[in-house]
């Protein structure tokens, strides 16, 4: 199985990245995590992405606040997908970095999750990941059918309580 490379601007940003980490457990998705910035390590930033595909990686997420410009730099060195995690920041809220994340230009997209959306890069980063691999399809889909059976149970104890 290919593995998800989550990298983020500082490791200030761990605390958001961390709720990845449990997704990527809960399918048995291989992941490494590094520090890697856009402005104050933008040689390793490269080196890392060009050399993503043939260390075995089949996405990247990238989490980065204010300027937010590491899921960019990410991209603009791979063709792997990358997804980035705009990271909330006390000035903006994380607008900051939610816009400097999503606005790319034409030919280099980034796909991006909500502010401090960990877990949402994860799931995307699994399923792109199960587009070549079965097993790990067949586990996202059980996954969505236990939490739509969850939502059917609460919906029936509200039912109950309160009629239809």
């Amino acid at each position: 199985m290919k593995k998800v490379a989550v990298i983020m601007g500082s490791d200030s940003d761990l605390p958001v990245v961390e709720k990845a980490f449990g997704v990527f457990e809960e399918f048995e998705i291989p992941y490494e995590v590094h520090v890697y910035s856009a402005h104050r390590t933008p040689l390793e930033a490269k080196e890392f992405s060009e050399n993503a595909a043939e260390n075995g990686f089949g996405a990247i997420i990238a989490a980065a606040g204010m300027a937010a410009h590491l899921a960019g730099a990410i991209a603009a060195n791979t063709v792997l997908p990358v997804i980035g995690i705009p990271v909330k920041s006390a000035g903006l809220g994380g607008l900051d970095a939610l816009l400097s994340t999503v606005q790319m230009p034409s030919g280099i997209p980034v796909a991006t999750v909500a502010i401090d959306g960990a877990k949402n890069a994860a799931y995307l980063a699994a399923q792109i990941l199960a587009v070549s691999d079965q097993a790990l399809r067949e586990r996202l889909i059980a996954s969505r059918k236990a939490a739509s059976a969850e939502v059917l149970k609460k919906n029936a104890k509200v039912e109950e309580k309160y009629g239809k």
